[in-house]
């Protein structure tokens, strides 16, 4: 692991290939044995097809570090849509937890930062007077961004305690079981198990689906979620189909007019008779 982090991997992917490497072990994978290793994920029939390919990769870095040689097995991985919940699901959730718990998920849906971003976050990153949040440890090589954060995020956090540099104070895996714990509760509570389908990043999936919905602007969404890549964006002009799309509508018959009805969140549609047609969602 020391070996990974002086090559720059970020801390989440150490900790996954730390995580897949104990669970190897744990199941009976000889490390220095390849075929050990390849037997232990042959016969883990209840593992998906995406863990087997994070076991493949950890153990090829580890591989590699001690001079082992060896043929991975090769798995292929159906991509599926992410689930997006309601916002109502959403805000019904982060009713039901803890204040803590509550304040992660509300910062989560309003940025659609990683659970790691979100955790490194301290208090010289929160500019109260401005309200505004700035990410400038963000994960994957992503782009440093900043956020407007509402007027109720802005008081969930002046509700926490200051006893630390983070805002947070909390590790990763306490944060994950604290979810399952608290989320397990809401759906029991509410009577909704689609709550139980609610992660951390569902909230990121969840803000991406909504700006693109909002804006029809692959580029915004694109650099709100920090993607280098615009390819990793894509996914969110496909993922949902909405209820009551409904339109307003306007006109414009010359630029200036145009110009005003964009500012105001139209978007153009098309010309008729030198008329200009836009819509927006209401």
């Amino acid at each position: 692991m020391w070996q990974l982090k002086k090559d720059g991997l970020s801390e989440t992917t150490i900790r996954n290939y730390s995580n897949s490497l104990k669970r190897l072990v744990d199941d009976g994978a000889e490390l220095s044995n390849p075929e050990s290793v390849k037997a232990v994920l042959a016969f883990q029939e209840g593992w998906k097809n995406s863990t087997k390919l994070l076991m493949v990769a950890s153990y090829q870095k580890y591989a590699i570090l001690n001079g082992i040689r060896w043929n991975p097995p090769k798995y292929e991985v159906n991509r599926k849509l992410p689930f997006i919940p309601l916002e109502r699901e959403i805000d019904e959730l982060i009713a039901c937890c803890g204040k803590k718990m509550s304040v992660i998920l509300q910062l989560l849906k309003e940025t659609a930062m990683r659970i790691g971003e979100a955790l490194r976050l301290e208090w010289i990153d929160v500019d109260f007077e401005r309200r505004i949040i700035i990410l400038n440890n963000p994960e994957k090589h992503g782009n440093p961004r900043a956020f407007k954060m509402s007027e109720k995020l802005e008081s969930m956090l002046n509700r926490l305690p200051r006893d630390s540099s983070k805002v947070f104070a909390t590790s990763w895996r306490t944060s994950i079981n604290n979810l399952s714990a608290q989320r397990k509760n809401a759906a029991r509570k509410l009577g909704n198990p689609r709550l139980l389908r609610i992660h951390f990043h569902t909230l990121r999936h969840w803000k991406a689906t909504m700006e693109y919905h909002r804006t029809k602007d692959i580029l915004y969404v694109m650099k709100l979620l920090g993607h280098k890549s615009i390819a990793n964006t894509l996914i969110y002009t496909q993922l949902v189909e909405f209820e009551g799309d409904e339109y307003s509508s306007a006109v414009a018959s010359n630029v200036d007019e145009a110009k005003k009805l964009i500012e105001a969140g139209f978007e153009y549609i098309c010309s008729h008779d030198e008329t200009m047609l836009f819509r927006r969602r209401k």
